[in-house]
């Protein structure tokens, strides 16, 4: 897909990763690129269109969908970590707030967004995921979960949305150098390497993005038995 002139909605753009995909968007020619974030005051690139949205409320959903007729790429990239809840102790609380905005949110602005991106000719639909999404973790169990209910809904618009000529990508990455991964000292790559990366692929109609050489080893491990 040709990104120049493109028109295109990154949700939580105000910071990390989704700040990335919108400077990237930018530099490679994008026409428009919305800033959706739960905060407008939050973004400070005057190259943005800021646009309200969180994607746990359906109301500012809609209203996103609607402010927003022209897009021809959306990028779900806001996320939670979720991280309180631990595997045997602690409240829930957590970790549904990680499946309601990671899997639930992702879900919702996609299928508010699956009518506009068909009228525009289909576009492009881009999940920003994790090497959690295939992986346990006991650490965080409730931010792995979503992101594995998460890989599986991208699969599912893949299938869905083909027909309507929209490109579905998944974009897979270990630890990111953000907030969400402060916690560790774990080797990171930058979100700007992400960035690059996800446009890369969209432009050569690639379905999916192994970002690091850690994600590529969880995946290739997935055909592997079970560890005792």
């Amino acid at each position: 897909m040709e990104i120049k002139g493109s028109i295109a909605l990154v949700t939580g753009a105000n910071r990390g990763i989704g700040r990335a995909f919108a400077r990237a968007l930018i530099d490679r020619g994008a026409a428009k690129v919305y800033a959706a974030v739960r905060d407008p005051a939050t973004v400070s690139d005057q190259d943005l269109t800021t646009v309200r949205l969180d994607v746990t409320e359906p109301a500012e959903v809609a209203a996103a969908a609607a402010a927003a007729q022209d897009v021809t790429i959306v990028i779900n990239n806001a996320a939670v970590g979720g991280f309180d809840t631990k595997l045997l102790t602690g409240s829930f609380d957590s970790a549904r707030e990680a499946m309601d905005v990671n899997y639930f949110g992702t879900w919702a602005v996609s299928r508010a967004f699956a009518p506009v991106l068909a009228r525009n000719g289909g576009g492009a639909l881009v999940n920003m995921l994790s090497a959690a999404s295939w992986a346990a973790r006991p650490e965080y169990p409730g931010y792995a979960a979503s992101k594995a209910a998460q890989w599986s809904l991208t699969g599912a618009l893949r299938q869905a949305l083909r027909d309507q000529g929209t490109l579905v990508i998944g974009v897979h990455a270990s630890f990111v150098e953000t907030d969400l991964s402060s916690f560790t000292d774990a080797p990171k790559i930058s979100a700007a390497d992400v960035a690059e990366q996800t446009l890369e692929a969209l432009e050569n109609d690639r379905v999916e993005v192994l970002a690091d050489e850690r994600t590529r080893q969880v995946k290739q491990a997935l055909s592997q038995p079970p560890e005792e």
